[in-house]
């Protein structure tokens, strides 16, 4: 998902940043013992988002416990384990697989090749796993990939399919977790994940598409807002620079971040959260908004968490 759902760390607790931690060593540990060293090179922090955010209705407490691990083999970290943590790598596990595909097929990547191979019986065993999250994934990956190889100019029209990818991770992750299905509760739960999935991913894509801006550029890759905002398309603004042509469509940006921003505040504010509520906050309401501040700045390079 791209790393952009981070904490704000000053703003959070001492108590809650261990939690936090623990949720992403925990996705860290679960891919290790489950499917191999190699793919726990895929994780993000988005991942202890949504382990944390799945987690936050289940009043079952965590029981966190301290190990050592491949990478902190000294100092023993806080591990946390339950089965929110487990959804969100096998999630990260399956958009790699994807990821790899792409390199593939766009740059015939040598080394996307050689771990497509050592990927493939994970892949086989997650989609077994998780049908219907796979289809939803692949299905709207695919017109992804068409829109933007079509070189689409609608913002709204191309970052649907990726906000429908995130709308599918939480809806089934809802599922996966909170089963009671028939009962109006638990299909209204369901429809909260979904639409905050579905906002993240519209917030997501557009954020990538600000950050990505002057690579894009500079490379000739396809971005929404080359062509949605028609970049030196016009004589007036044929000789501005990225930063001027970033500070030209600002408002545009911002009045679209936001307003996904408020959705998904709307949406997490629905839920009935029994723990991790500190860290979700955080989050949603510090640190996205913070990323998006630094980004539209074009000083995306945060502190490490």
């Amino acid at each position: 998902m791209l790393g952009y759902v981070q904490i704000y760390k000053p703003d959070l607790k001492v108590r809650e940043y261990e939690i936090y931690q623990g949720y992403y060593c925990g996705v860290c540990k679960y891919i290790g013992s489950s499917y191999g060293q190699l793919p726990r090179m895929t994780l993000s922090y988005d991942a202890a988002f949504l382990a944390c955010l799945l987690a936050s209705l289940d009043d079952t407490p965590d029981s966190p416990v301290q190990e050592h691990c491949v990478v902190h083999h000294i100092k023993k970290k806080t591990i946390i384990r339950n089965a929110a943590i487990e959804y969100a790598g096998d999630v990260m596990l399956i958009l790699a697989w994807y990821k790899l595909l792409d390199d593939v097929h766009d740059e015939g990547s040598i080394s996307a090749k050689t771990a497509l191979k050592l990927y493939r019986r994970i892949h086989k065993k997650l989609v077994q796993k998780h049908p219907n999250l796979c289809e939803g994934i692949e299905w709207n990956l695919a017109i992804l990939g068409g829109l933007e190889n079509e070189k689409c100019a609608s913002i709204d029209q191309v970052a649907e399919p990726f906000a429908k990818i995130i709308e599918v991770i939480f809806r089934e992750g809802a599922r996966t977790l909170y089963k009671d299905s028939g009962t109006s509760e638990a299909e209204n739960l369901h429809e909260i994940f979904a639409k905050l999935g579905y906002h993240m991913g519209k917030w997501i894509y557009l954020m990538d598409a600000v950050d990505d801006i002057e690579e894009n550029i500079q490379e000739d890759n396809y971005n929404p807002l080359i062509y949605r905002f028609d970049w030196r398309g016009k004589s007036a603004f044929a000789n501005e620079s990225v930063k001027e042509f970033v500070d030209r469509i600002r408002q545009d940006l911002e009045f679209n971040l936001y307003h996904y921003l408020a959705v998904i505040s709307e949406q997490a504010s629905e839920l009935d959260i029994k723990k991790n509520k500190g860290i979700i906050e955080n989050i949603i309401y510090f640190g996205m908004n913070h990323k998006t501040e630094r980004v539209l700045e074009g000083n995306e390079k945060d502190e490490s968490i």
